[in-house]
């Protein structure tokens, strides 16, 4: 396997990030480090690492992590944020699952401060599973599935391959996310792996207030997304299986957001289908109902208590129901 690490500008983790991988002692294990054009000290620091590093123009995540896999020798690669780190051990308990009938394994993220204090419980919640079958049919109905931010992810090469169409995008927790269970088996495991790391530089925007800004730049990636995905799904036939962008629970509730964000009043049509996508699901009735009474008070309350009630749902640490129908309230 190999990790790769594309770093712009976080001098101030991505040590951490190398030594959670070196550390380990796998020779098994390649590490490539590639420094995208950091205009701050990361270069230097990633020197002193001692461990195979490139320095490029800077071109963003995906042409970074790009120019790593075309360095990279293993079958299977995991792209791991600079600010980021693995769990001691984590290389030997992801290899023992690998094979080549395997698309893609995932694994929960702890979430820790800038300081490297845990911060909350592991994210996502993930069952321990191996099978393609369900999910498949998951993305073409929903367009997602359950799963990790990038560096929870170990994917097989070929399914990396498809960033070099992925043009529309500089990251890479895009695309290949959602194709690996028409590649494969996808492997679930429960116990986190890794470490995601919250704080005010997060491209996620994880833990900022609601962002329009943002928010755009999510729909309009997630549309071009399920259209490169469906011109992917032509060669499995599978293309006109798949779900509309606008259709689907993302789309409606990120569009909710945006509009509670930019002080509009949501769109009844907008909240009428969210509600029918939240009742289509398959979760328990109690979690359908919390939801649901999420999004209608989000979208009759004032505006300054809908963005309280968003800023709760979208931050880092524990949340209940309770927290979060008093931050509405």
């Amino acid at each position: 396997m190999t990790i790769i690490i594309p770093c712009w500008n976080y001098a101030d983790y991505v040590a951490s990030a190398i030594r959670s991988v070196t550390a380990q002692g796998r020779r098994d294990c390649e590490l490539i480090v590639i420094d995208d054009g950091s205009t701050d000290s990361s270069w230097e620091v990633i020197q002193r690492e001692g461990v195979t590093a490139y320095r490029i123009v800077n071109c963003g995540q995906r042409a970074a992590c790009l120019y790593g896999l075309g360095k990279a020798r293993a079958p299977f690669i995991l792209f791991l944020d600079a600010d980021d780190e693995l769990e001691p051990g984590s290389l030997a308990t992801i290899l023992k699952e690998l094979d080549d009938r395997v698309a893609k394994l995932q694994f929960p993220l702890s979430r820790i401060d800038c300081n490297g204090e845990v911060i909350g419980a592991p994210v996502p919640r993930l069952d321990a599973f191996r099978e393609h079958g369900t999910l498949a049919r998951q993305v073409l109905e929903t367009g997602v599935y359950m799963t990790p931010p990038t560096s929870g992810n170990v994917f097989r090469r070929d399914v990396c391959q498809l960033l070099e169409e992925a043009e529309y995008d500089k990251a890479v927790d895009g695309v290949i996310l959602f194709a690996a269970p028409f590649f494969g088996d996808v492997v679930s495991m429960s116990q986190a792996l890794g470490r995601y790391r919250v704080h005010d530089r997060n491209d996620s925007g994880l833990g900022r207030a609601p962002d329009p800004q943002l928010l755009r730049r999510e729909l309009s990636r997630f549309v071009a997304r399920i259209e490169h995905l469906r011109q992917v799904l032509v060669r499995f036939g599978k293309s006109e299986h798949l779900v509309a962008a606008e259709e689907t629970f993302y789309y409606l509730e990120r569009s909710l957001y945006l509009a509670i964000a930019e002080g509009r009043q949501v769109p009844v049509e907008t909240l009428l289908r969210l509600l029918r996508r939240v009742w289509a699901g398959n979760t328990s009735v109690g979690t359908r109902s919390a939801l649901s009474g999420f999004l209608l008070l989000s979208a009759v309350l004032p505006n300054r208590r809908a963005l309280r009630g968003l800023a709760y749902r979208l931050a880092p640490g524990d949340r209940s129901v309770v927290g979060l129908f008093r931050a509405l309230l």
